[in-house]
């Protein structure tokens, strides 16, 4: 799957994800390899994610990700680090 994360000011990370984990407005939840479409509201929270690296991880001050034929992308308010 294909992964990015955008805030105002700049694209934070973009690259091939095998899952990744949001916390969602309502709970957290994970997306895996085709996943059914899906647009959620972010809290503030912690997205995490694995590449073929391994297992990286962000705080986001909140926002949007949409999920859609196996390309995820996350409109952050801030990512805090």
């Amino acid at each position: 799957m294909q992964l990015e994360i955008v805030t105002p000011d700049k694209k934070v990370f973009e690259g091939e994800v095998s899952e990744a984990s949001f916390p969602g407005a309502n709970g957290a939840f994970q997306v895996l390899n085709n996943h059914a479409p899906i647009v959620s509201a972010l809290a503030k929270g912690t997205v995490s994610f694995t590449t073929p690296e391994g297992k990286q991880s962000m705080i986001v001050d909140g926002g949007v990700v949409e999920v859609k034929n196996n390309v995820i992308v996350v409109l952050a308010e801030k990512v805090v680090g």
